[in-house]
């Protein structure tokens, strides 16, 4: 992994689930974190955690969805590191209905964070990867972004979106700014976010260690694979589901 070390790589979503995993794995490897979420708590929390352990590791609470508060993380990674060489697109909702239940607020909110909070980042990072002529996105969809089951529809709209976003920014940047991207799409992973919008009934059988769900570790793993690749390799596309998920 000694691509990975000294990278500067911004982290959205950074407390729960995948983006904690994430987190942890860099910071072995000898990244320089800038650490995003909106639970300031437990954003430092994580980040005493990677410090204790010899990481590296700053911190500041974001909101998405907001595009300046994207602007304000980007400046604080380049205030302190004067370069970004990853960002990491990981924070994501997933508050899943059927559609005749008419849930706006959520439709809107997930629209929000899943496709807003995208470009946002992309956005705030981009400037900065283009003067350098150097940068690696990496955006977390879904397997929900390659098709659609009940109630997903909204959700897999968003991560049908990702997967284009990020497409569409490999072809416009890779071959003029060097600016690598990829897209990964876990399937069903036990993270709080995943299992509280399943029925009761359902939740005990994707718990950790039931076969049926992704540890965030595997996820946290191909985000590193993908980084710590040469800089002349682009993984664009990775689909990773526990071995038992059929769909």
């Amino acid at each position: 992994m000694e691509n990975i070390k000294s990278k500067v790589v911004i982290l959205t979503g950074a407390t729960g689930g995948i983006g904690e995993a994430t987190a942890k794995l860099l910071a072995q490897h000898g990244a320089k974190l800038v650490l995003a979420a909106r639970r300031e708590d437990r954003l430092q929390s994580l980040a005493d955690d990677i410090i204790k352990s010899g990481g590296e590791a700053i911190v500041l609470p974001t909101d998405v969805s907001s595009a300046r508060g994207m602007q304000e993380l980007a400046q604080a990674a380049l205030q302190k590191y004067g370069r970004i060489d990853v960002l990491i697109n990981n924070a994501g909702i997933m508050p899943n209905s059927w559609l005749n239940e008419l849930k706006i607020d959520d439709w809107d909110r997930m629209i929000d964070v899943n496709i807003k909070g995208v470009l946002y980042g992309i956005a705030a990072a981009l400037p900065a990867m283009r003067k350098q002529q150097a940068g690696h996105i990496v955006n977390i969809s879904s397997l929900m972004g390659h098709k659609v089951v009940p109630v997903t529809a909204v959700y897999s709209a968003t991560k049908h979106a990702v997967r284009a976003i990020t497409e569409g920014l490999r072809q416009e940047e890779s071959p003029t700014s060097r600016i690598r991207t990829t897209n990964i799409s876990p399937g069903m992973v036990a993270t709080e976010t995943a299992i509280s919008v399943l029925p009761p009934e359902y939740q005990d059988a994707v718990a950790p260690g039931s076969g049926m769900a992704l540890s965030p570790d595997s996820v946290a793993r191909a985000v590193a694979y993908a980084i710590n690749e040469p800089d002349d390799a682009a993984i664009n596309e990775i689909t990773i589901r526990p071995t038992m998920q059929e769909i």
